[in-house]
């Protein structure tokens, strides 16, 4: 039995041939400008799939990175302040031992005390110290004011104790409890960690404000005075090294976040990214065969019977 093949349906069949060529080459062509393999996940569910997730771990370790750099800027400000205040608490030291001198004369001791206040003042300033955005290095969980206020009875912490954290995978502090750095070094009398930066510069100031005093009680006063400092330095030098290891952290955890985030770049871009010599071959390739079916299309639209005839 024969098959009887009509000149319509060789027609139909040829331009089938040339749309399925025609949108090949296009898609080839599309996939050229834009650089990716996959432009919708119907291209490839699998691939689009991957993609989907390498992106996702890459936005993730973005967002990681963003809480990572904002503990970093607010550990490397509270260390700087804490070297600040070391700083101070040496000039006060300073002065201590100057008043210790026999020779000096009680305004003397006196110009001696207020010039402690001034220091002391600094050390307030600098304990409430802002990351320049508004939230305080030093505010515990959180502050909308200063967290230390100058009451009648001492310098008092008035935010809530702990640390804020920032939030990622792995957290880092955004702010430091400043009650245990400034409120709470070591009494060398009694061995509680109760002693307070604040009123150690107070006391020592008022002692060489009094006038009339022995020199047994003054040697006695620097004696004590240099301790208590001391362990005011010791404190907030023990904070400060404490900073120092968070910095270390944040570095660590960055170099991490790094490589996380290279891992998922290049899992996304295997993914969808196109092999452009691959696909430079192939439109080539595409194109050779759209222009030949072309010709062969031409050709069969002029064997019909009634061209034959005509002719």
């Amino acid at each position: 039995m024969s098959m009887r093949v009509a000149t319509m349906n060789g027609y139909e069949r040829g331009l089938t041939t040339l749309q399925k060529r025609q949108s090949e080459l296009v898609a080839t062509q599309e996939q050229l400008t834009s650089g990716k393999r996959i432009e919708r996940a119907s291209d490839d569910p699998t691939a689009a799939a991957r993609a989907e997730r390498a992106m996702i771990a890459q936005m993730r370790s973005a967002s990681d990175q963003r809480a990572v750099d904002a503990s970093r800027r607010a550990t490397v400000q509270a260390e700087a302040a804490l070297g600040n205040a070391g700083e101070l608490i040496l000039q006060a030291r300073e002065l201590m031992v100057s008043a210790g001198n026999a020779t000096y004369s009680d305004a003397e001791r006196r110009d001696m005390g207020q010039a402690l206040r001034g220091i002391r003042e600094q050390l307030l300033a600098v304990a409430n110290r802002t990351d320049g955005a508004g939230a305080y290095l030093f505010g515990g969980q959180g502050a909308t004011r200063p967290p230390f206020v100058d009451a009648p009875g001492g310098v008092q912490f008035v935010a809530d104790g702990g640390e804020t954290q920032s939030a990622g995978t792995e957290p880092l502090p955004l702010t430091l409890d400043g009650r245990i750095t400034w409120l709470q070094a070591r009494d060398p009398d009694t061995g509680a960690n109760d002693l307070s930066a604040f009123d150690v510069m107070d006391r020592i100031a008022n002692e060489l404000m009094t006038p009339g005093r022995s020199n047994d009680e003054i040697s006695q006063g620097v004696l004590d005075g240099l301790a208590d400092l001391d362990a005011v330095s010791d404190r907030l030098q023990s904070s400060r090294s404490r900073l120092g290891e968070l910095i270390n952290r944040a570095d660590s955890v960055e170099v991490r976040l790094s490589q996380q985030a290279l891992t998922a770049a290049y899992e996304r871009s295997a993914a969808e990214d196109l092999d452009m010599a691959q696909a430079i071959s192939d439109f080539q390739n595409k194109q050779t065969g759209y222009d030949a079916a072309l010709r062969a299309y031409s050709m069969v639209q002029r064997l019909s019977l009634f061209d034959y005839i005509n002719g």
